[in-house]
């Protein structure tokens, strides 16, 4: 609980079996966390085993992505604030704190890893990903005339309820490029943003995406595309809300 509101953390997971847990954990252990949606996105077997035990949520999404996985996190999870991270061990749950201290002056508060003060040795944080978010954040900043941003990658963010009601109707990517369609909405939309430090760790495991460096240049190219639609065309109708089913794949 944070300042009477209730926070609720959602973690997509596709190839964090070997972090989850303490990622959980860590999370909760900030005393202002009330709920962790852990989304099972297809995820390597043995992950729900893993979280087992440790007060979260499980939920699924058979839709292969991570915009799909966190996109259900929503749907599901009950907080007044919520914050959106991953369990692969790079990001910190203290840094919630530093998230929830603006919420109470901002709709949406974004975190980002392109301060060198706050890149762990072994950050997959190298000069093409921290200047390639640089400047596609930058790019943003000047088209949409926003506050200060510096990095477009950052899964870890803060959104107030109502700043997802209102952006949830244009929701329309399921990708990895899901996380930027939040922060252009966001803008589009006139919410209140400020974007605040996290500490980057090395992650557990390999990333599916920034792990290689050819997803990584594919991606990057994507957000660009994204950012001049967004800019360059009006704002697209909203989408009929549908109901995501919260239940396993089928086996058969």
């Amino acid at each position: 609980m944070w300042q009477g509101k209730k926070i609720s953390v959602i973690f997509p997971t596709y190839n964090e079996k070997d972090s989850v847990r303490a990622a959980v954990l860590d999370f909760f252990a900030t005393g202002v966390v009330d709920e962790v949606i852990v989304v099972n996105n297809n995820a390597a077997p043995g992950t729900d085993e893993e979280v087992e035990g440790t007060g979260a949520v499980i939920s699924y999404e058979p839709m292969q992505g991570y915009g799909h996985a966190i996109r259900r996190g929503l749907d599901v999870a009950t907080g007044d604030g919520l914050i959106v991270s991953e369990p692969d061990g790079t990001f910190a749950g203290r840094d919630v704190i530093k998230l929830l201290a603006y919420s109470g002056d901002c709709d949406v508060v974004f975190g980002t890893r392109t301060h060198q003060e706050f890149i762990w040795e072994g950050a997959n944080m190298g000069w093409w990903l921290k200047w390639g978010n640089y400047a596609v954040a930058k790019m943003m900043e000047f088209l949409f005339n926003a506050s200060t941003l510096s990095d477009v990658g950052c899964t870890m963010r803060y959104l107030s309820r109502p700043a997802l009601e209102t952006m949830r109707p244009y929701f329309a990517g399921g990708g990895s490029s899901f996380g930027l369609e939040m922060m252009l909405l966001a803008l589009a939309h006139r919410q209140r943003v400020v974007q605040v430090p996290v500490n980057y760790h090395k992650r557990v495991g390999v990333s599916s995406v920034t792990g290689y460096p050819h997803k990584a240049v594919l991606l990057g190219l994507e957000m660009i595309g994204l950012v001049l639609r967004h800019r360059l065309a009006p704002l697209p109708r909203p989408r009929p809300l549908m109901a995501r089913v919260a239940r396993p794949p089928s086996d058969g």
